[in-house]
């Protein structure tokens, strides 16, 4: 593809970008905001070749942050001098724009960057992209409400098949249709010949959703332990009422700690910081502000509600503020309190001093129950939940605990040194 824009000099560029679905529409200015780039579109499977030809390595870029961004960015990341990625809830002049075309959105994102006005997103790496692709793509399978959802669907199929009986008057018994004997007496059912293939269906259609969402909370459970975000679960999976999905959604919305200065910056980045109405003389609190990752806020509302069963401490402060306020608000300030807590565990990488070390080990040892040997790397459940306790600096001497009445054995340190003898102390 022959170069299509051709600019006197090597004059500094603006160029903008408008992502759809099968084309972007390209434009550029220079710093007086002239044009040098006229707008146009660009077919996406022509894209690549474009951006090769026509952008210079002087050039900077920007475009706004939509579910193909990516792509995009990566591909014109390594053929200019800068490439900016705008948040579209706070472009503004795109936004609030009374005439709205593809053309004059490439040139307000231009002006801003001239301006170096652009609110520029956090570009995640590839790993965090990828993970937040699992967490999204599992989200759906198990969200009644997401059309398609795997749960919905399973619900449906359990419906139709208890419906069959109903025509014939039959009982169903009571539980889930496909675990433990429930699955033997419905396959031993038989009604007409019609009626027994359409149950024989249902019911592989049954498993496979099942088999859909096992898989997907194997992977999840396999990547907590691999050598990219073991280092972080681990001082995640301390907390009262964090388990492996909690931990991943959290892992992937968060990608990297430090980009949070502090705790408030953190909890508005979930959306659980409280709104204000300001109106003349009055001032009053409104809900939280839901602005930030909804998968961030579901993570930590789900483990406020697993941690008030679990946790006593944390179960006193539920009742306490259920006093004054409703319970689902109680339940997001319990949430609240666990982001805070979990800042400060991932950004100072410490032990969460509210446990004790047999509090801990059984974490640990509740960790490994839900993982596979695959994702145990070599490792006993015993071995695994000493690991852990290593890593994060406690329970040395620790090798049996009691919960519940029942004994539990956790190995010596020096067993697992002998199998990890690269474990690093905690910071």
């Amino acid at each position: 593809m022959k170069a299509e824009y051709k600019t006197s000099g090597q004059e500094k560029r603006y160029i903008g970008l408008d992502v759809h679905k099968h084309y972007i529409t390209v434009g550029g200015m220079n710093a007086k905001q002239e044009i040098v780039l006229k707008p146009r579109d660009v077919a996406m499977d022509r894209f690549k070749t474009w951006a090769e030809q026509n952008l210079r390595a002087s050039d900077e870029v920007v475009l706004e942050a939509t579910t193909n961004t990516w792509d995009v960015y990566d591909t014109v990341a390594s053929l200019v001098k800068r490439i900016v990625v705008a948040h579209p809830a706070e472009v503004k002049q795109i936004a609030n724009a009374r005439v709205k075309t593809d053309k004059q959105d490439v040139n307000r994102l231009i002006r801003l960057l001239i301006a170096d006005l652009v609110p520029e997103v956090w570009v995640p790496p590839v790993d965090v992209r990828q993970l937040r692709a699992l967490i999204s793509y599992r989200w759906r399978l198990v969200t009644p409400a997401l059309a398609g959802g795997a749960r919905e669907m399973a619900t449906a199929i359990q419906n139709r098949m208890h419906s069959l009986l109903h025509r014939h008057n039959i009982p169903a018994p009571e539980g889930k249709v496909d675990t433990g004997e429930n699955r033997e007496w419905w396959e031993q059912l038989r009604l007409s010949e019609l009626e027994d293939l359409r149950l024989k269906q249902e019911i592989r259609m049954l498993r496979r959703v099942r088999e859909h969402i096992v898989e997907m909370e194997k992977e999840l459970g396999r990547l907590s332990t691999g050598a990219r975000w073991r280092d972080q679960a681990v001082y995640l999976m301390q907390i009262p009422g964090v388990g492996i999905i909690v931990t991943m959604t959290i892992l992937s919305a968060i990608g990297d700690i430090r980009r949070f200065e502090s705790p408030k910056k953190l909890v508005g980045y979930a959306g659980l910081g409280a709104g204000v109405h300001d109106s003349g003389q009055k001032h009053s609190d409104k809900g939280i502000t839901k602005s930030g990752r909804k998968e961030l806020r579901w993570a930590l509302v789900e483990a406020a509600w697993q941690a008030i069963r679990a946790n006593a401490r944390l179960r006193a402060q539920y009742d306490e503020l259920c006093k004054r306020k409703l319970p689902n608000q109680a339940i997001v300030a319990i949430a609240r309190k666990l982001l805070v807590t979990l800042w400060y565990l991932l950004s100072k990488q410490e032990s969460y001093d509210r446990s004790s070390d047999e509090d801990l080990a059984y974490k640990m040892l509740t960790w490994a129950w839900h993982i596979d040997q695959t994702a145990l790397n070599g490792l006993t459940n015993q071995q695994f939940a000493k690991y852990g306790l290593l890593q994060l600096g406690r329970g040395e001497q620790l090798t049996r605990i009691v919960k519940g009445g029942v004994p539990r054995r956790i190995a010596p340190k020096e067993e697992v040194l002998a199998l990890k003898p690269d474990l690093r102390p905690p910071h």
